[in-house]
């Protein structure tokens, strides 16, 4: 047997490795990783309109939190809605600055890419 000593993210790990027939195992081949998919962001895509922007939902999936109400002020960047989607919760947030008027969902409703969720004026 042979020790080593693996570190991994920054977690240090004792390895034991068997020799065979007192010849060291032949060297394994590098195991690849998956490729990891790239985070996705949440930033609505904002229609204009008369004086406005409309919120809409970037990708398909379930309302978790309306973090505003009707009238309320935001700002742009702030994350006024919480959606998940595919088993991962994304904010979207404010285009800009202004309003809240009309919002359109509800906490559990669920939405398509490019669905309205409200409109800042």
């Amino acid at each position: 047997m042979r020790n080593f000593l693996v570190n991994v993210n920054g977690t240090q790990y004792e390895v034991a490795v068997e020799e065979i027939d007192g010849k060291a195992a032949p060297a394994a081949k590098p195991v690849q990783a998956a490729p990891v998919a790239a985070p996705v962001a949440a930033a609505p895509v904002a229609a204009p309109v008369a004086g406005g922007a409309k919120v809409t939902a970037p990708m398909p999936g379930t309302i978790l939190g309306v973090n505003v109400k009707e009238g309320d002020v935001v700002k742009a960047g702030q994350a006024i809605f919480v959606l998940e989607a595919m088993k991962m919760e994304s904010d979207v947030v404010a285009p800009v600055a202004g309003t809240v008027r009309g919002i359109s969902v509800a906490k559990g409703a669920s939405v398509a890419a490019g669905d309205v969720l409200c409109s800042i004026q």
